[in-house]
C-alpha cells in the first residue's frame, strides 16, 4: 500500500535522521589505515605518528584514486574509497565505488551492505530503491545478522505500510544488538517513533527489550564515538516536522544540531557531546562550524589531556 503525505514526510525524516545521523554508528566504522604496499600508512583514526598531523578526508580520497589507477582490482581499496565519499557527503560516488568492490569480492557482506546504504542516500530520500533492497539482500545470504541490510529492509517494509513487521524486525535486530553499541538506542528510538506515528503500543515490549550481551570491543575511545548518533527528535517534533515540506525538514534537522551546539555552550563538560557536534556539523556539509565546535572542545578540556585527546581524535578521523 503507498503512502503519501504527512506518513511519507515521517518516513522521510526516520531515514534522514536515522540512517544519515545514527546509522552511522551502523554504516561505518572508524577509518580503517590504508597500507599502500610500500609500508607507508595513510591513518586517519589518530594513530600516526607523535607530532605528525593525519590526513584530511580529501587527501585519503586523493591517494586512494591514485592507488587504484595502479591496481584497479584492490577491492578493499574501493570499499575504502567508497566509504571516503560516503563520510563527505558523495552518496552516488560512493555507490559507484561499492558496486565496484562488490564485483570484485561478491561474497562480501559488508561490501553489500554498503553498497546499499550508499544507493537509499543517493536517492530522494523517501524510499528504499529496488537496487539498495537488493544489495541489502546480498549482504544477508552472506551474513544473516548484518545490522545495516536488516534495519534498512525494515524501513522499507516501514514505507510500503508494513509498520508492524518493521517494527518486528527492529524489535528482533535490538535482541541481537550488544548493549554497548552505539546504535542501540538508535534502533529503540526508531521503534518508538514508527509506533508513536502510527497508534501502536510497543511501550511494554520496550520495556521487555533486552539488547545483546556488550562485546567488550566497543571503544569509548574518540572516533568510537564520532560514529555515534546526536540526540534524536522527540514525538511531538516528529508531528511537526509531518506537516513540513522537504527544505523545512532539513531545517529541522539543523535546528536539532543547533539545540546541541546550545546545550554545550552552556554545559561544555561534555567530550562526547563536542564529538558528537563536530560529526553532525560535518554531515551537515558545515566545516567551518565543525572547526569551531573542535576548537570549543579543546578550550573546555584544556585542563584533562585524555579528554582532549579524545577529541582530537574523533575530529581527525572525521576530517576536521
Amino acid at each position: 500500500m503507498a503512502e503519501t503525505g504527512s506518513s511519507m514526510n515521517v518516513n522521510r525524516i526516520a531515514l534522514i535522521i536515522a540512517a544519515l545521523l545514527a546509522l552511522g554508528a551502523i554504516a561505518v566504522q572508524v577509518y580503517r589505515s590504508m597500507n599502500d604496499g610500500s609500508g607507508e600508512d595513510m591513518t586517519l583514526a589518530g594513530s600516526t605518528g607523535e607530532g605528525e598531523e593525519a590526513p584530511s578526508v580529501g587527501e585519503v580520497i586523493a591517494g586512494l584514486e591514485k592507488k587504484l589507477q595502479e591496481s584497479p582490482d584492490d577491492a578493499e581499496s574501493w570499499r575504502m574509497l567508497g566509504w571516503s565519499y560516503f563520510e563527505t557527503g558523495k552518496f552516488p560516488e560512493s555507490a559507484t565505488a561499492m558496486k565496484r568492490a562488490t564485483t570484485l569480492d561478491p561474497d562480501n557482506p559488508e561490501y553489500w551492505s554498503m553498497l546499499g546504504e550508499a544507493l537509499v542516500m543517493s536517492s530522494d530520500g523517501q524510499q528504499v530503491p529496488a537496487d539498495a533492497a537488493q544489495a541489502f539482500r546480498n549482504a544477508l545470504k552472506h551474513d544473516p545478522k548484518d545490522p545495516r541490510a536488516r534495519y534498512f529492509l525494515a524501513v522499507q517494509k516501514d514505507i510500503s505500510g508494513d509498520h508492524r513487521g518493521a517494527i518486528d524486525d527492529w524489535f528482533t535486530l535490538l535482541e541481537d544488538t550488544p548493549a554497548d553499541a552505539p546504535y542501540a538506542a538508535d534502533i529503540r528510538r526508531v521503534i518508538g517513533q514508527v509506533a508513536e506515528n502510527e497508534g501502536i503500543d510497543v511501550a511494554a515490549r520496550l520495556a521487555k527489550a533486552a539488547p545483546a550481551a556488550p562485546t567488550g570491543g566497543i571503544s569509548t575511545s574518540g572516533p568510537a564515538v564520532a560514529t555515534a548518533a546526536i540526540p534524536g527528535p522527540s514525538r511531538q517534533q516528529m508531528k511537526e516536522a509531518a506537516a513540513l515540506p522537504a527544505g523545512q525538514q532539513e531545517a529541522m534537522i539543523a535546528g536539532m544540531v543547533d539545540g546541541l551546539d546550545k546545550r554545550l555552550t552552556a554545559n561544555p563538560n561534555d567530550a562526547n557531546g563536542w564529538i558528537m557536534l563536530i560529526r553532525s556539523r560535518m554531515q551537515l556539509g558545515q566545516t567551518v562550524q565543525a572547526k569551531q565546535a573542535l576548537e570549543r572542545g579543546l578550550k573546555a578540556f584544556r585542563n584533562d589531556g585524555a579528554e582532549a585527546k579524545r577529541i582530537r581524535e574523533a575530529a581527525a578521523a572525521l576530517g576536521v
